[in-house]
């Protein structure tokens, strides 16, 4: 029988008039892998902090086993700005010491990149002072993983980490025996690790069983049960389960009866997006014309990021940009922005941004512009336009967007100044969307956003017609609003992934096994051995696969061109079976491209 570690009975929790928590008892046992979501200021950070017994509960208690070893991250750190990363994550360890322990270098490599923490100045012997947010973040978080604990509490415990450093942290909690109970708004991260979830809403706790995936039906289907269809049919909660159920099947770990049942609940549910259409619509909006890069250079200062780039972003196009960090994804976007918001006039160091005439972009930077603190919501939103065209027939008014967007008629009135980190995100993604732009760059769009939110912005974009890229170390956000991804992998290029996130994970670790045997002194060579590929061989495969990229861009206009003229011949079956025929004839092209894509890919590393 698992041993119980924390129990919280009758908590209540009350801030002004409003009631956070309300009577809420739980327990969490060894074993215990939790997951806690809800809207922002439902009280998800108020209910661990008080299980941590970092706050105290107004009526009720919470008591922790004898002798519980207990480490928890919060949203601040308290490391002292004066020590030097080796104090506060090593403590007094000789080297020999912690360089012998498998967890400590597991941690190290895992959050930092290496045994000698290459990006920082000074490795080890750093001083803590003068670091940025997100490295102080990745310090906490490595001193917490270290000790040895019973129980973890985290707090966005993915906040500034990388697709990378998320994926390393997900097998790390999973292999460990210590009991979780983690606040994060990363859906992919609570699917690979969380058994258990949490559902803070209006005061109360609802407790699921399984990972996000199972949370999202058994929430789906508690509302069904407890609406009528009609007003169910109309719950994101639903699409958001139709997509987990046919883009990732996998992810359930329910019995095939629950998943019977799931299939049974969305069967009329559409898919997200209809492509063809939005291809149709972004065309008609945008012309041919999107971005079109000829052999570009991207630098930042003298550092160049990306060299003799050929590119084109077309209309419709749903791109997904991962990459290390300071391989130049922002520095991309912002290159495009330039060029788009000079009309051309703004070229990069060499080579050529061509900016189509008709596009009108909105760029959504990791900063949160500021706002007058004294406009009031609805007033900060009618001051870009009072209704919005978001395609396919959707025209909503900005009071309207704006409760889709979870300011509902009494927040509305609320001023700028009064509202949190996340709510500001919020209020910045609304603005861009009732300025009707035609292309989209989102660069960290997640950032502060609960997985309500989240939901509701990606309903949002699925009707939305035109080009878009996304910038996310949200694995889930990505996969999910996305068409294609390309990868940034710090050596100046930049790449189609066909297999997606799974293949830049892939790609990224065989990078860092051959660092690591470069690095090695090199053994007696064996007879027989495979002669190394020559830098000749190397550069060819990159310019092959280059070539490769454009014609699988051109395979993906024709494809667009087919959808529409089938669209616009519904009636005439023998012009559809002639244009059916063409576009299964593009797919088999379309495979063998991205096979010897594959192979190509390997060469070229």
């Amino acid at each position: 029988m698992a041993v119980n570690l924390v129990n919280v009975e009758a908590v209540s929790k009350v801030y002004g008039t409003r009631a956070l928590l309300d009577a809420v008892s739980l327990g969490v046992s060894e074993g215990d892998r939790i997951g806690v979501v809800g809207r922002n200021g439902d009280g998800k950070t108020t209910l661990v902090r008080m299980l941590a017994k970092l706050e105290e509960a107004d009526t009720g208690r919470v008591t922790h086993s004898g002798g519980l070893r207990l480490g928890v991250l919060t949203q601040h750190d308290s490391l002292d700005p004066e020590a030097t990363v080796r104090h506060e994550v090593i403590g007094d360890m000789a080297d020999h010491e912690w360089a012998g322990d498998a967890k400590v270098r597991d941690v190290l490599t895992g959050l930092f990149g290496g045994l000698d923490l290459p990006g920082f100045e000074k490795g080890l012997d750093t001083v803590i002072g003068p670091l940025s947010g997100g490295e102080r973040r990745r310090i906490a978080l490595a001193q917490l993983l270290i000790a040895e604990q019973d129980l973890i509490v985290l707090d966005e415990p993915t906040n500034h980490l990388d697709v990378e450093g998320i994926a390393w942290l997900a097998g790390h909690l999973r292999e460990r025996r210590s009991a979780l109970v983690c606040v994060t708004h990363d859906r992919w991260f609570l699917d690979q690790v969380c058994t258990r979830m949490w559902d803070v809403q209006r005061g109360d706790v609802f407790e699921y069983e399984g990972g996000y995936s199972d949370y999202v039906f058994a929430r789906a289907e508690r509302e069904r049960i407890a609406a009528t269809e009609e007003a169910k049919r109309q719950n994101l909660m639903r699409k958001e389960l139709a997509w987990l159920r046919r883009g990732a099947p996998a992810r359930t770990s329910k019995p095939r009866y629950r998943i019977e049942a799931a299939n049974e609940l969305i069967a009329d549910v559409p898919p997200p997006r209809d492509t063809s259409e939005l291809m149709k619509f972004a065309s008609a909006r945008l012309g041919k014309t999107v971005f079109d890069l000829e052999d570009v250079t991207v630098q930042a200062g003298p550092k160049v990021l990306l060299k003799h780039l050929t590119w084109h972003l077309g209309p419709g196009d749903r791109i997904g940009l991962v990459g290390v960090n300071g391989a130049g994804k922002t520095s991309l976007l912002r290159t495009l922005t330039e060029a788009a918001r000079s009309q051309g006039e703004e070229q990069p160091v060499a080579g050529r941004v061509v900016v189509g005439k008709t596009v009108k972009l909105a760029y959504l930077s990791q900063e949160v512009a500021e706002l007058d603190p004294t406009w009031r919501v609805l007033q900060a939103v009618q001051q870009v336009k009072d209704r919005v065209d978001l395609g396919k027939g959707r025209e909503l008014t900005a009071g309207q967007l704006c409760e889709q967007f979870g300011f509902g008629k009494e927040k509305q009135w609320t001023p700028v100044g009064d509202l949190s980190g996340g709510e500001r995100r919020r209020l910045q993604l609304l603005r861009l969307l009732m300025d009707e732009p035609n292309v989209l760059f989102l660069d960290e769009p997640t950032n502060d956003l609960d997985i309500e939110t989240l939901t509701q912005l990606e309903d949002v974009l699925d009707g939305w017609p035109g080009s878009m890229v996304v910038i996310s170390h949200d694995r889930f956000f990505i996969e999910r609003t996305t068409d294609r991804v390309f990868a940034l992998l710090g050596d100046g290029a930049l790449r189609m992934l066909p297999r997606g996130i799974d293949e830049y994970l892939e790609r990224r670790h065989r990078m860092e096994e051959a660092t690591a045997a470069a690095a090695t002194p090199a053994a007696q060579p064996q007879t027989g051995a495979a002669p190394a590929k020559s830098s000749a061989d190397a550069r060819a495969a990159k310019k092959e696969l280059q070539k490769i990229e454009r014609q699988l861009d051109k395979i993906s206009e024709k494809e667009t061109k087919l959808h529409a003229q089938i669209a616009e011949n519904a009636t005439d079956f023998g012009r559809v079976a002639q244009l059916d025929a063409e576009l299964r004839e593009l797919a088999g092209e379309r495979d063998e491209l991205e096979m010897r894509w594959l192979e190509l890919a390997e060469d070229a590393s």
